[in-house]
């Protein structure tokens, strides 16, 4: 076992709403028999926290603590075995080729074969934003509030003759946070942007909100392996004095992981900024 990020639940303050089950993608909350939030196996947890958002109690929160290493394999058979195989198309850390820490530690799930597409660009919920594309998707039918299909009616805008071209803010490259260098000249005193991916599709006004005048740095907390995030954010904070950080989320619960790595990055950089929220529904519009 190893120290490792997990969940925690206060039975105490658990009213039994069973929000927390659902939007756990890998299945490790169930209500036992006292109708209480228990972790099913402590390897399904993956630590990201998307069920901290759901909870009306704030009965649940992550904690650092030694464990079983979280083990998407074992999680994606679980899954598969209890919902099915669109919502363990949705486990966090399947379908990147399944070069994950703790794969050693399989158990009894170690000999099942992954799921179909593992190891592909498009292995990772790709069977089911193909299920989505020909039919609606009941509310929680893959046990992420995240992932229900829906379509977003917007009014026609009036026709005009006139093409109209948005500027961009960008001013640097690259963006994704796997591949920006910390030492990065154009981090030093910058105004930090950290965005999810979906934020800038979502939202119309991203560049000229957001962007305008801020360094960038995007991340999927839910698609990405986050294993190293924190202290490279911490380092990137530190190194460049960092002057202010804006985060930037959608409204679904598991995109608040990222939020929380910025928070723990700033702790473990030990500078004093606090980070400004920006939650970004799917209708694109801006709470926070």
């Amino acid at each position: 076992m190893a120290k490792r990020k997990i969940i925690e639940i206060d039975r105490d303050l658990c009213n039994g709403c069973g929000l927390c089950t659902t939007a756990c993608a890998e299945g490790a909350l169930r209500l036992d028999e006292e109708g209480k939030a228990v972790l099913v196996r402590e390897l399904f947890c993956d630590g990201m926290g998307a069920c901290l958002d759901v909870c009306p109690t704030d009965a649940l929160k992550i904690i650092e603590r030694d464990s079983e290493t979280y083990n998407p394999q074992a999680a994606y058979q679980h899954v598969l075995k209890t919902r099915g195989q669109e919502a363990a198309e949705n486990v966090h850390g399947i379908g990147d080729g399944g070069h994950h820490e703790g794969r050693e530690h399989d158990h009894d799930y170690g000999h099942h074969q992954g799921p179909p597409g593992h190891g592909t660009a498009h292995g990772k919920g790709g069977l089911a934003v193909a299920a989505a594309a020909t039919k609606r998707v009941p509310a929680m039918a893959c046990g992420c509030p995240g992932t229900l299909a829906q379509e977003i009616k917007r009014e026609p805008e009036a026709s005009t003759d006139k093409a109209v071209s948005g500027r961009s803010e960008l001013t640097q490259w690259p963006i994704q946070l796997h591949l920006v260098s910390p030492l990065s000249p154009y981090l030093q005193n910058a105004d930090l942007l950290v965005a999810a991916d979906c934020t800038a599709f979502s939202l119309g006004s991203f560049h000229q909100d957001l962007l305008k005048d801020k360094k960038l740095v995007i991340a999927c907390p839910k698609l990405d392996e986050t294993g190293n995030y924190v202290e490279k954010l911490a380092e990137i904070i530190k190194i460049n004095a960092i002057r202010s950080l804006t985060v930037a989320i959608m409204t679904v619960p598991c995109c608040a992981g990222l939020y929380r790595m910025v928070e723990d990055a700033i702790e473990l950089s030990g500078a004093s900024l606090k980070p400004r929220r920006v939650v970004v529904g799917i209708d694109g519009k801006i709470s926070g």
